[in-house]
C-alpha cells in the first residue's frame, strides 16, 4: 500500500542543548544535519524524520503530565533493530527507562529522554497478525519480555537508519474535541475502547496519533520546555499551518 500520510519532523524547546544532543545525538545515533542560531536539526541516516532542537537556556523544564506530548514514537524496522537498540540502553545504564509492552500490533520500550520528555521505541508485527474484536482495531497493554528480546541482540547498536517517526501521543483537554480536529485532517478512528485515550490514524495503521486524558487537564507555562511543534506530510494536501487543540503548530505539507 502506498502511504498517505506520514509524520515527518517534530521541534522540541530544550533547556541543555548538550545534554540532549549526549542524548539523541550520543546514546541514540542521531545525525546533526545543520545548526542555526538556536536550532539544532538531527535525523536517522535514513532520513525518514527530523528532530530539531530549540535551545532555550532559561524555559522551565515542562511538569509531568501536563497537557501536550505524553511520548514520540520511533519505530525500527525489525526485532532485531528494537533489541539492538535496547543492549545499547542496557549497556550504557541509561537511568530514564520506564517499561516495555507488548500491545499486539507492537513491541514497545519506554524511557525519557534527559528533560523528561517521553520516548517510545517500538516495532510493529505483521498487520495480519494484528489483534481485533468484533472487527475493530482490539491493542492491548501486556508485559514484554525484556530477556527474550535482550537475547536477539548480539550486539548494541545505535537507532537503524531506517527509523522513523511512527506516531505521536498526546495528553489533550477533551477527546472529542481532539479526535474531531485530527479526523479534519483525514485521520481515522482505529480504537476508542482504551481507558482514557483513543486512537487515530490513516491507512489502516495502528495509530499515527494517541490522544488520552490522563493529564487532567493540567497546563505547564507557556515558555516551559517540550513540544513546539511537528510536521505531518499528507498525500495532495496543500502546504499550510494549523494549531491542534493543545495551541501546538502543525505544519501539513504534501507526501
Amino acid at each position: 500500500m502506498v502511504p498517505t500520510l506520514a509524520l515527518t519532523g517534530l521541534t522540541l524547546r530544550v533547556q541543555d542543548l548538550e545534554r540532549q544532543l549526549a542524548f539523541y545525538r550520543g546514546l541514540l545515533g542521531l545525525e546533526v544535519l545543520y545548526q542555526q542560531g538556536p536550532e539544532t536539526t538531527l535525523a536517522p541516516t535514513g532520513g525518514k524524520f527530523t528532530l530539531t532542537l530549540l535551545h532555550a537556556p532559561n524555559a522551565p523544564l515542562r511538569p509531568q503530565p501536563t497537557l501536550g506530548l505524553y511520548h514520540l514514537a520511533l519505530l525500527l524496522p525489525s526485532r532485531a533493530a528494537l533489541a539492538a537498540i535496547f543492549r545499547r540502553l542496557v549497556e550504557a545504564r541509561y537511568p530514564h527507562f520506564q517499561g516495555a509492552s507488548d500491545h499486539g500490533v507492537s513491541e514497545a520500550l519506554y524511557l525519557a529522554d534527559l528533560e523528561g520528555n517521553g520516548l517510545e521505541l517500538y516495532r510493529d508485527r505483521p498487520r495480519e497478525d494484528w489483534p481485533f474484536r468484533g472487527g475493530r482495531l482490539a491493542m492491548v497493554s501486556m508485559p514484554l519480555d525484556l530477556q527474550a528480546l535482550l537475547a536477539e541482540a548480539k550486539r548494541s547498536e545505535p537507532l537503524d537508519p531506517e527509523t522513523a517517526l511512527g506516531h505521536l501521543h498526546l495528553h489533550v483537554r477533551d477527546l472529542d474535541e481532539a479526535q474531531a480536529f485530527y479526523q479534519g485532517l483525514g485521520l481515522q478512528l482505529m480504537q476508542g475502547d482504551y481507558p482514557g485515550a483513543r486512537f487515530l490514524a490513516a491507512d489502516g495503521y495502528h495509530h499515527h496519533i494517541g490522544i488520552n486524558l490522563w493529564a487532567r487537564g493540567r497546563t505547564a507555562p507557556k515558555d516551559a520546555t517540550g513540544l513546539l511543534s511537528y510536521q505531518i506530510a499528507i498525500q495532495g494536501q496543500a502546504p499550510q499551518t494549523q494549531t491542534d487543540p493543545n495551541g501546538t503548530q502543525v505544519r501539513i505539507t504534501t507526501l
